[in-house]
């Protein structure tokens, strides 16, 4: 994922220096700019100082780039752009876009926010930074370790727990969240756990609540930009996808998965496979019936980089093909805030 994380960050921040058209689908075609991050919330920004910057790199090093992910296992390049990534394009991404997306929906202050799947910590820091009360779980114990880290390292408050998502409601009470969100995690789930978690989640919410799915990419899309970075890469049974991984050119992944054994094909599923609409079908209710409060592509068109004419095209033809349902299904990636009603 931080190959695409690097470059949506480089155009975020051509975006802010110098504006640029986007190339939107045909009913959109007035240009548009990356939104200023309103002034509320950027008061809220924390800033560190190096001494403390190296901190947070230090617990990334020691805590998150191990066994599979240590620095040998990258080119120097790659590495480079992963510790980075870590350490603050996330961090600095969230507050450009999703931040102010989830803003414009509820406001975040004293909102109580379970975070699922909140890796690293750099998007629970944009939230509780701004009064969100944060809760946050993940089963990678490395990537907590860094979590809390950083957060001590800005001065926020935040709970983490080592939790997996399919788990959630045997952890907590029906009701006690305003906002549940998946930060890039349901594509990291086996597909019973996402239909359980999902279910989970939908129940505890609060009534009026918000169930928020991030930077997932959508099985329904004909290039996965995210795992194999190989086209029509979503649409592969588990299999198949698992052997067909050896032909990405993706460093760290596609010398990874040779063998078709129980313990490779649970470290293959976790580095993400696409999901649809579908899941949602299945475990809250029918994705039509869903009261859809915004997508991220909708509030600001070219925050997740501007489609191609193919990609808008080929968008077109899925709400051609089902018009009964929300267009953010039909993104490359699914970034959508449902409200439980």
């Amino acid at each position: 994922m931080f190959i695409r994380m690097h470059e949506r960050l480089r155009f975020l921040f051509r975006q802010e220096s110098q504006p640029v058209p986007g190339q939107l689908p045909s009913d959109q075609t007035a240009a548009h700019a990356l939104r200023p991050v309103p002034q509320f919330l950027r008061d809220n920004h924390i800033s560190i100082d190096e001494a403390r910057l190296g901190q947070i790199e230090r617990s990334i090093r020691e805590n998150y780039h191990t066994g599979w992910r240590s620095e040998a296992n990258y080119s120097a390049e790659a590495y480079q752009e992963d510790l980075n990534s870590h350490l603050n394009l996330r961090l600095i991404g969230d507050r450009l876009t999703v931040v102010p997306w989830l803003a414009a929906a509820q406001p975040l202050r004293d909102q109580r926010v379970l975070e699922i799947g909140c890796g690293t910590g750099s998007s629970t820091v944009a939230l509780a930074e701004q009064g969100a009360k944060v809760l946050g779980v993940d089963i990678d114990e490395g990537a907590l370790a860094v979590a809390r880290d950083r957060c001590i390292a800005y001065g926020v408050t935040a709970e983490f727990r080592s939790l997996n998502a399919d788990r959630i409601l045997e952890a907590f009470v029906p009701g006690s969240f305003d906002t549940i969100i998946y930060f890039a995690a349901l594509e990291h789930m086996t597909i019973a756990e996402r239909l359980k978690s999902l279910g989970s989640a939908w129940a505890m919410l609060a009534s009026g609540g918000l169930l928020v799915i991030i930077e997932t990419p959508n099985r329904l899309w004909y290039e996965d930009g995210h795992t194999a970075l190989l086209p029509f890469y979503h649409w592969l049974p588990n299999e198949l996808a698992f052997h067909y991984s050896h032909l990405s050119h993706r460093g760290n992944f596609k010398e990874l998965y040779r063998e078709y054994d129980a313990p490779s094909k649970h470290h293959f599923l976790r580095r993400g496979r696409g999901m649809s609409f579908h899941e949602l079908d299945l475990a809250i209710a029918p994705a039509k019936g869903l009261e859809v409060v915004s997508s991220l592509r909708s509030y600001d068109p070219v925050s997740r980089g501007p489609y191609s004419r193919l990609a808008c095209d080929y968008k077109a033809i899925l709400e051609r093909i089902y018009p009964d349902i929300h267009s953010a299904f039909f993104d490359e990636y699914l970034d959508i805030i449902i409200r439980k009603n």
